[in-house]
């Protein structure tokens, strides 16, 4: 129970220690929003007039304080550039944002457990070769270059999608699923590939321990041995990767969603950090925080469930 208290405690001040830093950090930054907003025309009585109703003329501290408690009932304030409260444009561009990463999850898993497997089966033949090379390409090829050339090859060339049709999932979710395809392809193929070698890597140093070794000796077949045995302790050294895997596709997204168009939060946090957009920023930032740490955080538990003399390495 102390393990899980202490966990949790690091969870809520890991949350708080980067909304500290995320509010301080963008009001550092040189510029007013009140001079953005009404432009250089603007007046000096009439910037002190908006930096009021604002709050933006009013201390750091009691600025942050009254963000903070704010956030915690749910009042994440009002967008500085659209108008509007943020919890509205949250709820039109979050689950856009969301899908997609299930999406490419999905993809990262369903593609790169199974061809990790094949890569530790086809150790030192030439499919292993090939598998490396295609890894080595999904990992160095960067995500905006892949993005350009999805569309070239199957939006242009192939004609399999149109580049930019997006489709809203209040209008038609088949085709709102098929419009985030190409765009989660694009973020799972480079974490299909760091995730294909981390199990063959795993799977490689199970084989080399004595169990293995033990059970070839009392005649066990090689496939049983492998997925038996082999896979299931090196499925445990993977799932923390999971984690990682999540944070990726998050931060991958950003790039995505500009490239392909797609209104999700990525495109909506760039255009806010431009526009200097403090509330709506800030948010932004705080929530792809707390689901990669909280996913982070559940991928930890799991694995002490899992295997609990890692709960007991970390007590030492």
């Amino acid at each position: 129970m102390k393990y899980f208290l202490r966990k949790t405690l690091v969870l809520v001040l890991t949350i708080f220690s980067i909304s500290l830093l995320t509010f301080f950090a963008f009001h550092i930054i040189p510029g007013d929003p009140a001079s953005l907003i009404l432009g250089t025309n603007a007046t000096e009585e009439q910037v002190a007039a908006l930096q009021e109703q604002l709050g933006t003329n009013r201390p750091l501290s009691e600025q942050y304080i009254s963000w903070i408690t704010g956030f915690v009932r749910g009042d994440f304030g009002s967008s500085i550039r659209y108008r509007m409260p943020v919890s509205e444009l949250l709820k039109g561009r979050l689950p856009v944002t969301l899908s997609l990463g299930l999406i490419a999850l999905v993809m990262i898993l369903a593609a790169g457990i199974p061809l990790g497997i094949l890569a530790a089966r086809w150790r030192g033949k030439p499919g292993e070769k090939i598998l490396n090379i295609l890894t080595m390409l999904g990992i160095s090829v960067p995500n905006f270059f892949l993005c350009i050339l999805i569309m070239w090859i199957f939006g242009l060339i192939l004609h399999l999608f149109t580049p930019g049709d997006y489709v809203s999932y209040t209008r038609s979710l088949p085709r709102f699923l098929q419009s985030l395809f190409w765009p989660a392809l694009s973020i799972a193929i480079p974490q299909t590939a760091i995730l294909v070698k981390y199990i063959r890597t795993a799977m490689l140093e199970e084989l080399g321990e004595d169990y293995v070794r033990t059970a070839r000796g009392k005649g066990a077949g090689e496939t049983w041995i492998l997925y038996g045995h082999v896979l299931k302790n090196a499925i445990v050294a993977v799932v923390p990767l999971i984690g990682m895997i999540l944070a990726s596709v998050l931060s991958g997204s950003i790039i995505i969603e500009q490239v392909y168009g797609i209104p999700g939060m990525g495109k909506l946090l760039i255009g806010a950090v431009t526009s200097r957009d403090f509330p709506l920023t800030q948010t932004l930032v705080i929530y792809i925080t707390v689901i990669i740490v909280v996913t982070n955080f559940l991928v930890d538990i799991v694995i002490q469930v899992i295997d609990p003399r890692i709960r007991l390495s970390g007590r030492s």
